[in-house]
């Protein structure tokens, strides 16, 4: 007799697409009256080997912590040390090892882009050095420490916009810049400490799919500005011949890089082993063949293509930076100067409080099966720790990373088939702190001699590239393109393309509405950036926080149930409570 095919057949995915920075999100919130975890998130505990609460906790037990550091207390308390030891000993499986080197190449393409924007808006203050130490720095502190280790923490575009906006602003004053940077960051690791334990992360639980839809749009619009600045100036670094190579060099990169990403995400081709080689892996060998193509010869060799600029191996870029890393931060700044620097502190905490949360949002989203509980106070108490470590060393301060958190948790999924549907479902995601620990490890080993020299070879258009993969692969995927598309698809055609189902069931008036909004939002987000007031833009975020909550006032109910959502599921919402009491999940 033939046997039967079994129904569910698991496989490992080497990763994901770079398309959908929003998140998958419930409708409905409710409430668990002690606002305890949800069983669901949690090991179910007639298997979990801890049955007795764990020493640390019993000590924290007799800690009484009614208010100021109590969403401290019950991150660590409930997800650090109960799940500390498991986290390492998950870790050790074949799927972290794909898993790391993906985010490490998706983490490290991206830094590098950012380095050369830094490095020609600041005057070679912030190079490729500067930029690998603080993704490093994110990697291995988050890694080893981080209550929810899933988040990638790195150089991100809203802070390289902000290191070089201060630049601007203060530099023609005669004010020092690197010190100036550091009292930034000083008081932004201060009112990092004050929201953390005054239990400020709280208020995340307000904030909607809305604002995530227009964040990620405007990124990655961003993206597409940035590569255009970097071929500009290649016309002034080495005349026009070069600008114009260049130009072509990125073009070809970005068609070869988009069409090895969709092939890989929309086709039916192949088997899905092979399209997620395509899909993953597209953009890093993008960059290692056109890093190559230049070097083809004849008359391709009389083009001089500007390379990336790289210092020495774990020396600062600029001149002017202390060779032993520290800044001095008393020198050359006035009592005046450390207040001047508070606004930007809090312009700083707002972007990271912002971007750093909506990315361990995304990263630990309905769509995943976690079963560890989540951390958001701890976690922002240690972005406060290394936004101050990076002023002092000069650095710029790394946060969380939009795509590359979900795009981790991604690669760590393990999927099945279920032969009964014909879909794959993700079974499970191997929740540990040990790759992103490794890919911090691994972007360190970058700034030694010989990978650095390897850097030095990649020419500047490939960065221009680089940002144009990033932008057109995860702009596909976002509410507000899809909504773009839906609104101008041909009414025949509407029914026979893949939109989500609350598309066609929202009345077409406040359909419209809602993306004027979001347009709205995207325009004065993207146009201050634009202005010598580009350094208030983490307010127009903020502003448009605010904004979305009067959206029950505008729509309709039903309507607005369509189009709009908390930008966290149910179960991370719980944990984003302070409960009376604090559940050991390790108790019997």
């Amino acid at each position: 007799m033939l046997k039967k095919k079994p129904l569910v057949k698991e496989i490992s995915q080497e990763g994901t697409s770079l398309h959908s920075l929003g998140v998958e999100l419930n409708e409905s919130l409710t409430d668990d009256e002690d606002g305890s975890f949800n069983e669901e998130r949690n090991h179910d505990e007639s298997k979990n080997p801890h049955k007795r609460p764990h020493k640390l906790n019993m000590l924290l037990d007799k800690l009484k912590v009614r208010f100021l550091g109590r969403g401290m207390y019950i991150d660590i308390r409930r997800r650090l040390i109960p799940y500390y030891i498991s986290d390492i000993r998950d870790g050790l499986t074949y799927r972290t090892i794909p898993s790391t080197i993906f985010i490490f190449f998706t983490n490290l393409l991206p830094a590098i882009a950012f380095a050369q924007d830094m490095f020609d808006h600041t005057d070679n203050t912030y190079g490729v050095n500067e930029v690998l130490m603080a993704s490093a720095m994110g990697g291995i502190v988050f890694g080893a420490f981080a209550g929810a280790p899933l988040c990638i923490v790195g150089v991100t575009g809203p802070i390289s916009i902000f290191n070089y906006t201060v630049y601007e602003l203060i530099v023609p004053k005669g004010i020092p810049y690197l010190p100036f940077m550091c009292w930034i960051c000083l008081w932004s690791m201060l009112l990092h400490f004050i929201i953390a334990f005054t239990n400020v992360v709280n208020f995340m639980r307000y904030i909607t799919k809305f604002s995530c839809d227009v964040f990620g749009f405007f990124i990655n619009i961003v993206y597409i500005q940035k590569g255009i600045q970097i071929l500009d100036h290649q016309f002034k670094l080495r005349g026009s011949t070069s600008g114009f190579a260049s130009i072509v060099l990125a073009l070809l990169m970005g068609l070869f890089g988009c069409a090895a990403h969709f092939f890989g995400d929309k086709t039916v081709y192949l088997r899905p082993k092979i399209r997620a080689i395509f899909r993953d892996y597209g953009t890093p060998l993008c960059v290692v063949f056109f890093t190559g193509f230049i070097h083809y010869g004849g008359e391709l060799s009389k083009v001089d293509f500007a390379k990336l600029p790289v210092g020495v191996s774990f020396r600062p870029t600029s001149a002017e930076h202390p060779q032993n890393w520290l800044i001095h931060f008393w020198e050359g700044i006035s009592v005046g100067d450390v207040f001047l620097a508070l606004p930007f502190g809090i312009l700083m905490t707002a972007l990271f409080y912002y971007d750093h949360n909506i990315s361990s949002l995304i990263c630990q989203s309905s769509k995943y099966p976690l079963k560890k509980p989540s951390s958001f106070h701890y976690d922002f108490f240690l972005l406060g720790i290394t936004t101050g470590i990076a002023g002092l060393l000069g650095i710029p301060a790394p946060n969380g990373l939009i795509p590359q958190a979900p795009l981790h948790t991604d690669s760590l999924c393990v999927i099945r088939h279920d032969y009964n549907t014909g879909k794959d479902v993700i079974a499970r995601v191997v929740e540990q702190r040990l790759t992103n620990f490794l890919q911090g490890v691994l972007t360190l080993c970058m700034m030694t001699k010989p990978f650095l020299k390897v850097l030095g070879l990649i020419p500047q258009a490939a960065l221009a590239g680089l940002f144009w993969i990033m932008s057109i692969t995860a702009i596909d995927g976002l509410d507000v393109t899809q909504r773009l598309r839906f609104l101008f698809t041909d009414p025949a055609s509407l029914y026979s393309t893949d939109f989500s189902p609350n598309f066609y069931k929202v009345e077409r008036r406040w359909f419209i509405l809602y993306l004027i909004f979001e347009l709205i939002a995207f325009a004065c987000e993207f146009g201050i950036t634009c202005t010598k007031g580009a350094i208030g833009f983490p307010g127009v975020l903020i502003f448009f926080m605010f904004v979305a909550m009067v959206f029950p006032r505008i729509f309709p109910k039903d309507q607005l149930d369509l189009l709009d959502a908390p930008a966290a599921d149910e179960l991370i919402l719980k944990s984003l409570r302070l409960p009376e009491k604090v559940h050991d999940e390790h108790q019997a």
